[in-house]
């Protein structure tokens, strides 16, 4: 049976200090709806999954301290279907968690791992996408197979993967490689050859192959999952679950598991998604789910702008007005408790001025 789990325990540090530790960016208002109202980053995460899934074979993983704000997001969601981690431990053991417990109810299943924090559209290309994913998996049932956005520019911040051959399933090829986010002349030598996507950090396969590969290439992982998936579902499951996870070693699926499996010929392929692809990680990326004006200021809540251009400004407080006069090219974000103002060109830094926050005033503005 086809199941698929929405990833969504990141804390969304690059958006602060609108995200925060307790408050995610997969959990905020941010994504604009045609009737002007506003839905969240994972609330359209799961409405995009139930054009191919029905409700009840979607999981999400989360942190812990989401699980409450998850439930209240996804009333729909069925509540054997959250996965909650009690500390993170990287994307493979998220991964895994999720594997295990998805096999542990359906031992044939096959699932796919998405995002919480990306805009895709049409909905339709998404969907179609995913089921030739899935189509792949019925001629290549160890087949690890990862999803490849059509680039549309040089993009550096971005993972590539190179295709090579035409698999059996149309949509589908080869993957002949894995590339690290690159400077810009090797993006634009991507972008021209044509053989390169962009890597969405999604992904599809049988939840036994991906438990398998993690027996395979990180043993310790593999056997604190297999303790806590033995143990009976309910409060002994998550004793143990609590007990073994924070010991896990921390590492990302994609050195996990997949670069390994890549040195093997035919076991990982990828399947071309040409959407519109926004992956939400920062301001600049932010504002094109804002509302822009002629001057291309992207703009959310109560502003005025005079003799400015190239803004993002967002106020989250409904009774404080945000004016700027004669500025360019700046991030300017209000909250109840921070006022941040940055240029558009280093909105890359606001992770690290949240650790500087921190280091001066501990946890009270994360």
């Amino acid at each position: 049976m086809r199941h698929a789990v929405i990833m969504a325990g990141g804390s969304g540090t690059r958006l602060w200090p609108l995200s925060r530790a307790e408050r995610p960016k997969q959990l905020l208002d941010v994504v604009a709806a045609e009737d002007g109202s506003a839905h969240s980053l994972l609330a359209e995460a799961f409405s995009r999954l139930q054009a191919v899934l029905p409700t009840e074979q979607i999981w999400v993983c989360t942190a812990a301290r989401y699980g409450d704000q998850v439930r209240a997001a996804l009333p729909e969601l069925r509540a054997d279907r959250l996965v909650l981690e009690p500390v993170a431990r990287d994307t493979a053991n998220a991964v895994g968690l999720a594997a295990a417990l998805v096999a542990d109810v359906d031992p044939d299943a096959e699932l796919a791992v998405v995002s919480a924090d990306h805009v895709i559209r049409p909905v339709e290309r998404f969907a179609d996408a995913l089921r030739t994913a899935y189509d792949l998996l019925a001629v290549r049932p160890r087949a690890l197979v990862t999803l490849g956005v059509t680039p549309t520019s040089p993009a550096t911040g971005f993972g590539y993967v190179q295709k090579g051959a035409p698999t059996e399933v149309d949509g589908a090829s080869e993957a002949a490689s894995f590339r690290e986010k690159p400077d810009l002349a090797t993006a634009e030598q991507y972008l021209a050859s044509g053989e390169y996507v962009w890597n969405s950090g999604m992904f599809v396969w049988r939840a036994q192959t991906v438990l398998d590969a993690l027996a395979d290439h990180l043993p310790e992982s593999a056997a604190g999952l297999g303790r806590i998936v033995a143990a009976p579902a309910g409060q002994e499951r998550d004793a143990v679950l609590a007990e073994v996870f924070p010991t896990l070693p921390k590492i990302s699926v994609d050195y996990a598991v997949l670069e390994p499996a890549a040195a093997e010929p035919g076991r990982v392929a990828v399947v071309d998604l040409d959407v519109d692809w926004l992956d939400v990680g920062s301001w600049p990326a932010l504002a094109n789910t804002l509302t822009a004006d002629d001057a291309g200021n992207a703009t959310r809540g109560l502003t005025v702008l005079l003799d400015s251009s190239g803004n993002v400004v967002l106020s989250e407080d409904p009774e404080h007005l945000v004016a700027l006069v004669g500025v360019r090219d700046s991030v300017v974000v209000h909250t109840a408790d921070v006022t941040m103002v940055c240029p558009v060109s280093d909105a890359e830094r606001v992770k690290a001025l949240l650790g500087a926050a921190q280091e001066r005033f501990g946890s009270r503005f994360g």
